[in-house]
């Protein structure tokens, strides 16, 4: 007898729907994309020629439907690692655990999430309004290591130099990198620029902004600006995809983001018009799907 996933691990709400998602199996597409922004859902919604299922409880706003004969689901996830780590293992505990019996199904599903987001440049020669692909992540969050096993997907020789490089702080969380998977790369990003993406903690200091409060790490966006890794560079800040790349792939599922630029944190410029970008972004992205 396979082991039953207790009650107050694996929550459900009285119509067997995962907790914060309120999804079920069936509400599910194999191809899911995730955003930061709630209303940037309805967007991407705007082109789909169907929507069959529309379902919201707090930040997490999800729809699913069809683009001709694809079919799609768009969630967002709100902003940060904590909020990936809920929608990432509430999507495959909905999928691959069995709500009646509590039990992981033999026949597992394996989804597609793609990340479609915004972040600020780190290299100078990439302008706001390019798109990047994260071909690694590095994860300045510490949140992986809080599961078993999850080094089985650590790119350890990039953790290595990168550690080196930025003379790492021991009082700041350990070091992470994942790759993206590699099907998703080659199909969807194979044309776009290729970059290491910084998965940060926060938003101020950990990016390297300084308002009232100055910075413990002040030289650590200048030593990032010419740190390579098999000659591709660290390319932009965000907040999501180093938890996306380790825990989606530690479950079985394929992963890949997809980020608009809309500021070079080098030069210090900002897009004035990086709406009009992410939707080029999202375009892009669906004609491709």
């Amino acid at each position: 007898m396979k082991d039953r996933i207790p009650e107050s691990e694996f929550i459900l709400n009285a119509d067997g729907s995962v907790y914060h998602l309120h999804l079920h199996n069936d509400d599910i597409a194999d191809t899911v994309i995730l955003v930061g922004d709630p209303a940037r859902v309805s967007v991407i919604a705007s082109y789909f020629d169907k929507v069959e299922v529309e379902k919201q409880n707090r930040e997490i706003h999800t729809k699913t439907g069809y683009v001709g004969n694809k079919r799609l689901t768009v969630i967002s996830t709100g902003m940060g690692t904590d909020n990936i780590d809920i929608v990432v293992n509430e999507l495959d505990a909905a999928v691959n655990i069995d709500p009646k019996t509590r039990i992981v199904k033999e026949n597992k599903r394996v989804l597609n999430l793609i990340r479609l987001g915004t972040s600020g440049g780190l290299n100078a020669n990439i302008n706001a309004g390019d798109f990047i692909a994260s071909a690694y992540t590095v994860g300045l969050d510490g949140l992986l290591y809080f599961y078993e096993n999850s080094e089985s997907v650590f790119e350890r020789k990039l953790i290595d130099k990168f550690i080196k490089h930025t003379d790492w702080k021991s009082n700041l969380p350990s070091i992470y990198s994942v790759k993206a998977s590699s099907c998703l790369l080659e199909k969807y990003a194979f044309d776009l620029k290729h970059g290491i993406t910084l998965t940060s903690p926060g938003f101020y200091a950990p990016q390297g902004r300084e308002l009232r409060l100055n910075l413990a790490f002040p030289e650590f966006n200048g030593l990032v600006e010419n740190f390579y890794y098999q000659n591709i560079p660290i390319a932009n800040f965000e907040m999501e995809s180093s938890a996306l790349y380790g825990l989606g792939q530690m479950l079985g599922h394929n992963t890949l983001t997809i980020c608009t630029i809309i500021a070079n944190r080098v030069n210090k410029t900002f897009s004035n018009n990086y709406k009009e970008d992410v939707k080029r972004m999202i375009e892009l992205v669906l004609g491709r799907l």
